[in-house]
């Protein structure tokens, strides 16, 4: 891990900029923060103003703030994959400013095995209790960032071994293989093409390798095929921005990939159901699209039309998304909003939840934007 001292992060450097110095896609920190925002406190704020101010629109919107329990989609369920389809997308790109750089396959895939090792390490200490010290609640395997890192690595060898126009079939292959062992292999004592939270291969499996250590609904190993296929996505995605194509052609070809990954995942799904917390195949390319779909409108907003102010906000979020997700899994904000703000808030009635969570994302904030005026990135 190292801090960055120049302002463009090379994740968000097209290809092209090697010459000029200077192109590069806003869209996909504006998209990165975006995701981000809902994480570090976006969600408490709407929910706080839900608290305060009943209207039909934050009613219904509350309910798609939370984690579907085993089977369905709510939003909520999107802010994982669409990191990871963000991760993919900055592939191509970074790995073009490398080689541009002199970097060879070897070396590519030694700086992507280390970073999968750091975030592996990092999801430990963030949501694995290994700060605790005490192995009775250690969770090796329990944080988003374990998938982030499996799904980042394996795209990255696939990218580095297999040709872009081949790597729709190596996705391809990934769901079905998947689909494949979960549904077709029979579980010891339950039997073949269980769903359930226990009874899934996926499951299974899981606990046969960690033990004691196995923790919660969440599949890991067998998984990562659905990892590497979600960050995949977002390598098409990249590669597709990052050719030399009109700026039109690439929207629509994304609204197209969109429009087809939600199709097939939701046709899928009724053999296969979307279940993010098993990241089947089905629930891959539903999630996927909408990840297609939210790159086409950010990338027409804010690099073709060029309407960034607006995105500024999310942008300082998003060029230190890793930063922002430790601190915020590590320490609770609202500790500090409640040392300027404790002895008002039981006065506010129903604002108080949203004044709190409002007042704790602006100190989250204003924290990113000061690293940004000093020109500080933490990256891998």
């Amino acid at each position: 891990m190292r801090i960055a001292t120049d302002q463009t992060p090379v994740e968000a450097t097209a290809p092209s900029a090697e010459k000029s110095g200077s192109i590069r896609l806003k869209s996909l920190d504006a998209l990165r923060g975006f995701d981000m925002f809902w994480i570090i406190g976006g969600g408490a704020v709407v929910e706080g103003l839900a608290k305060a101010w009943h209207t039909p629109l934050l009613n219904a919107i509350v309910p798609q703030l939370e984690h579907v329990r085993w089977q369905g989609l709510h939003c909520w369920d999107l802010i994982w994959p669409l990191f990871m389809f963000i991760v993919g997308a900055a592939i191509p790109f970074s790995i073009a400013r490398r080689r541009a750089a002199g970097a060879s396959s070897r070396s590519l895939f030694l700086h992507a095995l280390w970073r999968s090792v750091v975030l592996f390490a990092i999801g430990m200490a963030t949501q694995g209790n290994l700060l605790e010290w005490d192995l009775s609640v250690f969770r090796p395997c329990y944080s988003v960032l374990h998938g982030i890192a499996a799904g980042y690595l394996i795209a990255v060898i696939v990218v580095l071994s297999v040709r872009p126009r081949r790597r729709v079939v190596v996705l391809a292959g990934f769901l079905l293989v998947y689909w494949a062992l979960v549904v077709l292999i029979p579980v010891p004592g339950v039997g073949r093409g269980v769903l359930t939270p226990t009874g899934n291969l996926a499951a299974y499996v899981d606990r046969a390798i960690l033990g004691r250590f196995h923790y919660g609904e969440n599949t890991w190993f067998l998984s990562y095929l659905g990892f590497a296929s979600s960050v995949l996505l977002g390598v098409l995605a990249g590669d597709l921005l990052a050719s030399a194509r009109p700026a039109k052609t690439k929207i629509l070809l994304l609204v197209i990939a969109g429009i087809t990954c939600i199709a097939q995942g939701m046709l899928w799904s009724i053999e296969f159901p979307i279940i993010k917390l098993l990241w089947t195949s089905s629930f891959v390319l539903v999630a996927g699209g909408i990840s297609f779909l939210a790159m086409a409108l950010f990338y027409w907003i804010v690099d073709v039309l060029g309407y960034q102010r607006w995105a500024f906000f999310f942008i300082v979020i998003g060029m230190n998304s890793l930063a922002v997700y430790v601190a915020t899994m590590l320490f609770d904000f609202r500790v500090i909003a409640d040392i300027f703000m404790g002895k008002l808030l039981p006065r506010l009635g129903r604002w108080d939840h949203f004044t709190e969570a409002l007042f704790a994302l602006g100190v989250i904030w204003s924290l990113l934007f000061w690293m940004y005026r000093k020109k500080s990135f933490v990256r891998l």
